[in-house]
């Protein structure tokens, strides 16, 4: 099985010759201009980047060295993917390095489908698969988030559906072969039940955020930096949680991708008359016969619209 932590480089032929023989570590948190990197022993370090930038991400491969009783990063490896969000103004990393993505929705609070179709939309852009979770399907209103997320089965996205509090036991069997030995980025909105997720699969999850806030010697950033959380102790299997967010830019994408990078308008769209079709108005569009005979849902075509103008609007 695959150590997570320190695994196969990727493209670490790229690295010059003189990082080579460096110590290669495991960026695990973040903030500001201090990081903490494991090892290959699972030993943490508080370390800082080498010069002004900072440009570390949670799930980064560094290449590392001792500097009095902290480290300096010295260089990071390439990375097999990059989950981030971008709006008009600035561009928010999540994390690197990814084996696949959950993102966490529940009956209530009521979630925000374009949300969560933004945050497929960012994966499938990076190459990272994808699952939902659909929490709290002990109350009432569990049937009409369940017909919400209809489309997204449709599509072919699997759609778990778990109660955290009500049956932590079912809950966690159903999820635990899906996460056994990847990395999981954990995505969602306030009020879903990702903590309590966390703690479930992690029960010593507040002694890791512990211990590494005591390491950076700042407890009050605990809930708004990205964390890589261990479920065993072999360190096969990870989870990375973030803070919440309230906007999920995508500025990085060119709008003739998005339709692509959205399956079930991608099923359609090589049946359009014109090869340059927007979807929106143009004869002959096989993503808006399919939308007419009920094979696209209607908030899924609104929210491809509501992105397209976004994105057509670009300001550069």
């Amino acid at each position: 099985m695959r150590r997570a932590s320190l695994g196969p480089a990727r493209g670490r032929a790229g690295m010059t010759a003189k990082f080579q023989d460096l110590d290669l570590g495991l960026v695990v948190r973040g903030h500001g201009r201090h990081y903490i990197v494991e090892d290959a022993d699972g030993v943490r370090h508080v370390c800082h980047p080498r010069g002004k930038k900072s440009d570390c991400v949670v799930g980064d491969r560094v290449r590392w060295a001792p500097s009095g009783d902290e480290g300096v990063i010295e260089a990071v490896e390439p990375r097999g993917n990059l989950l981030f969000r971008q709006d008009e103004w600035k561009t928010k990393s999540f994390a690197a390095n990814l084996d696949q993505l959950l993102v966490l929705v529940a009956v209530e609070p009521v979630f925000s489908e374009s949300q969560l179709t933004r945050a497929l939309i960012a994966a499938e852009s990076a190459g990272i698969a994808a699952r939902i979770a659909l929490n709290k399907t002990d109350l009432p209103g569990a049937e009409a988030a369940r017909e919400r997320l209809r489309p997204y089965r449709e599509m072919g996205l699997e759609v778990m559906e778990v109660a955290l509090k009500a049956d932590p036991a079912g809950s966690r069997a159903l999820l635990e072969p899906w996460l056994q030995g990847k990395s999981s980025f954990v995505l969602g909105p306030s009020g879903t039940g990702k903590s309590t997720l966390i703690n479930l699969l992690i029960p010593d999850a507040q002694a890791q955020v512990g211990d590494i806030s005591q390491a950076l010697n700042s407890g009050r950033h605990t809930t708004t930096t990205t964390q890589w959380y261990w479920v065993d102790g072999e360190r096969h299997t990870a989870l990375i949680d973030s803070p919440g967010f309230q906007e999920f830019g995508l500025r990085q994408i060119e709008p003739a991708q998005l339709p692509i990078l959205m399956p079930d308008l991608r099923a359609h769209a090589g049946d359009c008359r014109f090869y340059n079709c927007t979807h929106q108005h143009e004869p002959g569009c096989g993503v808006i016969a399919a939308l007419e005979a009920g094979r696209i849902s209607a908030s899924r075509y609104r929210i491809y619209g509501e992105i397209l103008a976004e994105l057509s609007s670009k300001r550069w």
